[in-house]
């Protein structure tokens, strides 16, 4: 390994540090120093997000030459303390550096020479598999037509997992292709060449920017942001999830264990499992959690540091401060993963009418709403009952609000500093009810609320929340005997919805009428929950031609109920299209009131 001092340093310290240095390596260096834990891989039984293109083009990059980017790679000795030598599968527990970026390349090499399989996006386990032609040199990725074509050697990594030596993997490769044909001398030393070169990817140079370990995360995510070509972010839940595989790796293995197995249903019939209809959440969104919980965060910049062990008043690192923050975040994420804790929170969210993820305007503010029941639950010990109309209206009022929506890691932070210090369950119960009722003002119910109804957006607070009040309140879907919380279940999987969204003034009535912006023929307040057999039957009619027919399947109190709960202004069918809309975005916000008093 060569190493080479570059002259950059640190203008935010005078110029008098260096940020970094040029270090060499080959290939094969890289493999053993993943192996030995010299190098800061993350387990391979991670999700891995490139595809199997990528990783193909990655392998014919090398392969003829062509260089492949740098590696980011981040001291990790400084001030973490001492490695532990020997212990485990590894010779060294602690890495020498962490890989900032380069991680998908790192694990795209290492899992196809040691053919070891990964884990995709969706948690589901796979093999890389890259398929390579000795006769003309290309690589592709592996089907089943490949498979059977005795001219390619259809998984690369039997080169080094089943032969010794590339000799005898160009013999077998030649044998088995003689049985399908012959060949000739000038095509046998074609093979023989390719598939050294092959070998020859083994001693592929790479370089790597070495990154000082006096240099903070935040420093370092501007280095990797300004140097990666894809544009990619890094953030704070990055480093801390990073920071865990050094320390505390069944930590996050266990975050993402409970991320993979909220995505399906699992197997055995009846069996505990994370899996909900709501949120499929990310290791991230869960630290997030964890965060708020056991440090009382909302913003996650400081909780790096004081995860690294950093006492912030000294400034001093120390193993035994690292070991007690771990152990606050270890405490706090075994509450945020239980099973108990976690199927209860959903039942709050549906006490108050939300159903599933098709309501969820925003993952944030259910995961911080998950954060506050924690806090109730375990550190104020508020009763079960009390606590799930609380969450229930916390969340209502959040979401239709959009407190979460700009600057959430603020706007939870300053909930957190007037929570953290209460004294009793009924203080925090009256604290957020205090936010609450600053949030949802009269002005809000008579002014604010209208006007956010004044759009044509799919995903809005305000309607899953007018929705929401609607199950709340027992609604029945338009036009129908049937209540909206029969036909809404999260669960079922039908090919055509059996309610669906139809526009009051049908859209070819009212291009007919002049009205061709689409913004304004798909306003919120021309919408309304239906039967689809009654929306197809009356298509582009107009309103006051289809509206008697169906007023004949209700008796004047049922039909005046339903038009209430459905937000419809008294002969609404023969008002201007304007005024319509005006007059119904005023009904729905007083739908959606009625549906979150129903919580109080």
């Amino acid at each position: 390994m060569d190493t080479i001092e570059a002259d950059f340093r640190d203008s935010q310290n005078n110029g008098s540090r260096i940020v970094f240095r040029k270090v060499d390596f080959r290939l094969s260096d890289l493999l053993t120093y993943i192996r030995t834990g010299d190098l800061g891989l993350p387990d391979i039984q991670r999700p891995f997000v490139w595809n199997a293109t990528k990783v193909r083009d990655l392998f014919d990059s090398m392969y003829r030459g062509f260089p492949v980017g740098y590696l980011l790679l981040w001291d990790n000795i400084g001030q973490n303390g001492t490695r532990q030598i020997g212990i485990g599968g590894k010779t060294h527990t602690v890495p020498r550096f962490l890989v900032i970026d380069g991680q998908q390349r790192l694990t795209s090499l290492y899992s196809v020479f040691e053919g070891k399989t990964v884990l995709d996006k969706n948690y589901d386990e796979k093999r890389i598999e890259i398929a390579f032609s000795p006769r003309d040199g290309k690589f592709e990725v592996t089907d089943a037509a490949i498979r059977r074509d005795p001219e390619f050697i259809p998984d690369i990594s039997s080169l080094w997992t089943k032969h010794k030596s590339s000799r005898k993997a160009i013999n077998a490769f030649i044998d088995n292709l003689k049985d399908k044909r012959s060949l000739t001398e000038d095509e046998e030393r074609l093979v023989d060449q390719n598939i050294d070169r092959v070998y020859d990817i083994m001693e592929f140079p790479f370089t790597a920017l070495e990154i000082s370990s006096t240099v903070d995360e935040e420093q370092v995510a501007d280095i990797f942001v300004r140097i990666n070509s894809e544009g990619v972010k890094l953030n704070q839940a990055n480093f801390i999830l990073t920071l865990m595989s050094v320390y505390w790796d069944e930590g996050r293995a266990e975050l993402e264990k409970f991320a993979r197995e909220s995505r399906a249903p699992p197997k055995q019939s009846g069996a505990a499992s994370p899996f909900n209809h709501f949120i499929q959440p990310s290791p991230e969104q869960l630290l997030r959690v964890a965060i708020a919980l056991g440090f009382w965060r909302g913003r996650l910049k400081s909780v790096y540091q004081v995860l690294r062990g950093k006492d912030l008043d000294t400034g001093v690192f120390s193993i035994e401060k690292r070991d007690e923050q771990f152990g606050k975040l270890k405490e706090a994420q075994e509450k945020v993963l239980n099973l108990t804790h976690w199927h209860q929170f959903f039942g709050a969210l549906k006490g108050a009418g939300f159903v599933g993820k098709d309501m969820i305007s925003s993952d944030n503010t259910l995961l911080y709403a998950y954060a506050f029941y924690l806090i109730g639950k375990t550190h104020y010990r508020v009763e079960d009952h009390q606590l799930d109309l609380l969450i229930g209206r916390w969340f209502y009022a959040s979401s239709l609000s959009g407190r979460y929506t700009n600057s959430p890691e603020t706007a939870m932070d300053g909930d957190m500093n007037r929570v953290k210090d209460l004294n009793d369950a009924e203080s925090f119960v009256a604290t957020l009810d205090k936010i609450i009722q600053d949030t949802l003002t009269s002005d809000f119910w008579s002014i604010t609320l209208p006007n956010s109804l004044e759009s044509s957006a799919a995903i809005s607070p305000a309607l899953f929340a007018y929705h929401a009040a609607q199950l709340k309140l027992g609604a029945p879907v338009l036009f129908s005997h049937k209540t909206v919380s029969e036909t809404i279940d999260p669960s079922l999987r039908l090919k055509k919805k059996y309610i669906d969204r139809h526009h009051l003034f049908p859209r070819g009535w009212l291009e007919k009428q002049g009205v061709d912006d689409t913004k304004i023929i798909n306003q919120l307040a021309n919408f309304a929950l239906l039967e689809w057999p009654d929306n197809i039957r009356i298509s582009d009619t107009a309103p006051v031609e289809y509206l008697p027919k169906l007023r004949e399947r209700f008796n004047d109190e049922s039909w005046t109920t339903m038009c209430g709960m459905h937000a419809l202004p008294t002969g609404w069918e023969q008002m201007a299209y304007d005024d319509f809309l005006r007059q119904r975005r005023l009904l729905m916000a007083q739908v959606i009131r009625k549906g979150f008093e129903k919580l109080k």
